[in-house]
């Protein structure tokens, strides 16, 4: 059976229910707009990577959306990439960034990542993560070195956090996300996830992506603090709610069975609060 290659459903509703949806509602209702449809695209392009089709098959739909990109930006937007459009219009957005996230996509799909070295995953991170960031600081309004900067940080902070989140949800897949060099410092020599989960050192594998994950959270405040509080208002609640299962899954430990890590909505909603009207 093919991919699916579109989706009838709107673009905020593919958005409702998570956590970006409840932080970009605060947003003035274009860039609120821009950010669902920013948001959409990634969901659409990570399902297909997400996938159980064939490769090729997923290779084949990822170039399609590649395609799709390029007519938009020629003028010539198709049914599923009208609503981006005006985004695309009104915000400056870059089409290599939308290409940069369908790459990302494309490394889970050409073959299952296990224990890459540290340039790949730092590659895959900027792709799926800081290229999603790149498009929402200009939403957001932020001038283009600060924006940069943040989209860098903060990307790579989110998605370090995602890898420690969802190890045992990514090892179902057959990937694993841990870096050859932190697992080799950890004294795990296996590269197949089910038994670098079960190591009983994989915490001190774990503790350098913490690490790293932590610095980029600090650098991304340093850049939040000296823009425009009206520009942030939006990474800030990201920022905060994925510090805060960093925090939660330093504190549960990474021994078997690994409990979810989750954010209450109350808190969620309380972090929303603290940052909507200033």
């Amino acid at each position: 059976m093919a991919l699916a290659e579109t989706s009838e459903q709107p673009a905020a509703e593919r958005a409702s229910g998570s956590s970006f949806y409840n932080a970009m509602r605060i947003l003035p209702r274009a860039q609120r707009d821009a950010m669902f449809e920013i948001y959409s695209f990634c969901r659409q392009v990570d399902d297909i990577a997400d996938s159980s089709g064939p490769r090729a098959e997923r290779r084949a739909a990822l170039d399609r959306w590649r395609a799709d990109i390029d007519a938009l930006y020629a003028g010539r937007p198709v049914g599923r990439t009208r609503g981006m459009a005006q985004a695309v219009a009104a915000f400056g957005l870059k089409r290599e960034d939308f290409h940069a996230i369908i790459d990302g996509m494309e490394m889970d799909v050409v073959a299952d990542v296990r224990a890459p070295d540290e340039a790949t995953l730092d590659r895959y991170c900027d792709r799926v993560a800081s290229a999603v960031g790149r498009l929402s600081v200009r939403v957001f309004g932020m001038n283009e070195r600060d924006g940069i900067a943040l989209a860098h940080h903060l990307g790579r902070a989110l998605q370090l956090t995602n890898i420690l989140r969802d190890l045992d949800e990514d090892a179902a897949f057959g990937r694993l996300y841990l870096p050859a060099a932190a697992l080799h410092a950890a004294g795990i020599a296996a590269t197949d996830p089910a038994a670098v989960l079960a190591s009983p050192t994989l915490g001190t594998a774990c503790a350098q992506l913490v690490e790293r994950a932590r610095t980029h959270f600090e650098e991304a405040n340093a850049v939040m603090a000296r823009s425009p509080r009206r520009t942030v208002r939006a990474p800030r609640i990201m920022g905060e709610a994925y510090r805060l299962i960093l925090d939660g899954l330093i504190e549960r430990g990474w021994s078997a069975p690994r409990a979810p890590i989750h954010l209450p909505r109350a808190r969620l909603i309380w972090i929303i609060m603290r940052h909507a009207f200033i």
